[in-house]
């Protein structure tokens, strides 16, 4: 189809309406309002689930202003960084244009663990594991010692916070926060 032609889906809409009477060539008026969806919850809560919900906002909400408990709140994750990260991305092209290329990434790129401690202040701790390696619970127990040695004169008390990958539920690491007090 050329530029001046109209689709096939146009003409046979236009059709139906030359058909049906409607002789009318401009648009009808319309509301002005944009058809969109609700917006999507994964489930209803019930009138108990909200109340705790809210109390649990109020008991942060009152704890934090009698205890400043965030300054001590030190948060952990691990992420793997990739040396090359190629992304693709959509550009505007006029008709007859070829985008810029981007390489195919390799299905098992090169990559190291990143593992990172931070706090309200910024970031704490954080080092690159060697190749090939991930957080075991010995490894995440070292790394403990030096985030703890890092804070041992700045800050009294500290509350760790991370996921609950196994490395962070063993027991050794368990006995080790609890050490750490």
């Amino acid at each position: 189809m050329g530029q001046s032609l109209v689709s096939t889906r146009t003409a046979q809409r236009w059709f139906n309406h030359f058909k049906n009477g409607d002789l009318e060539l401009d648009d009808l008026p319309r509301s002005g309002k944009t058809w969109k969806y609700g917006v999507w919850i994964p489930h209803e809560l019930s009138s108990y689930q909200l109340q705790q919900r809210a109390d649990t906002c109020m008991d942060l909400i009152t704890s934090h202003r009698n205890y400043q408990w965030l300054s001590n709140l030190i948060a952990g994750d691990e992420k793997w960084v990739l040396y090359v990260n190629y992304t693709r991305r959509r550009q505007w092209l006029s008709t007859g244009q070829t985008g810029v290329a981007t390489p195919k990434t390799d299905p098992h790129p090169n990559k190291l663990m990143l593992s990172v401690r931070w706090g309200i202040k910024g970031v704490v701790h954080w080092e690159l594991l060697p190749n090939g390696y991930t957080i075991t619970a010995d490894l995440y127990y070292q790394q403990l010692d030096r985030v703890a040695e890092k804070l041992k004169r700045k800050q009294d008390r500290v509350y760790c916070l991370h996921d609950n990958a196994r490395p962070h539920l063993a027991k050794s690491t368990r006995e080790k926060l609890l050490k750490l007090g």
